[in-house]
């Protein structure tokens, strides 16, 4: 019998080339069709190894999700950049692998980025998503998200509207 384990931890040096692999494939699932298809391959071709290789070293907030060694997800966190809402924390991004996805590995690493948050004394979060994207609108309302702001962001020659969940510590 073997075990598999499962681990959330900080980013390091030695994960960029897995969390470009892990952001390649989770955002060609997650906006093929929603965001222009050569705005979203110039967005994921600017996010390289050298791209998260820099945001580690500088001391981003991320938190990689393990399965059985593998990297399966990533988040980032850090101050709210809205400062028209009064939530203290954002988490700016939250993938998954496809193949991971469905699991509860997307609720273990959003549970993590919270606490991390609250640790750096955020008490109360944001997280935004594409409205279109109905299955992170329906993550994050199921996680106890409530709807606070709507908003919008320009893709090329697409405008495409977001919407803004906020948490309470917990």
């Amino acid at each position: 019998m073997s075990t598999l384990s499962i681990g959330v931890r900080r980013a390091e040096m030695g994960d960029a080339a897995a969390i470009t692999a892990v952001h390649d494939g989770a955002w060609r699932q997650a906006y093929d069709g929603l965001i222009p298809a050569r705005e979203l391959g110039r967005m994921i071709a600017r996010r390289g190894p050298g791209w998260w290789g820099r945001a580690i070293r500088r001391g981003t907030g991320i938190l990689v999700i393990e399965v059985g060694g593998t990297i399966a997800g990533y988040a980032t966190y850090g101050p709210n950049r809205a400062r028209n809402l009064i939530q203290r924390g954002e988490v700016y991004e939250l993938y998954l692998r496809p193949e991971y996805q469905g699991v509860g590995l997307g609720t273990r690493l959003f549970l993590a980025a919270r606490r991390e948050l609250i640790r750096h004394g955020f008490d109360s979060m944001v997280v935004w998503a594409l409205a279109d994207n109905d299955g992170a609108c329906r993550f994050y309302k199921n996680a106890g998200g409530r709807k606070v702001a709507r908003g919008s962001e320009r893709f090329g020659d697409r405008t495409l509207a977001k919407v803004a969940f906020a948490f309470a510590r917990g």
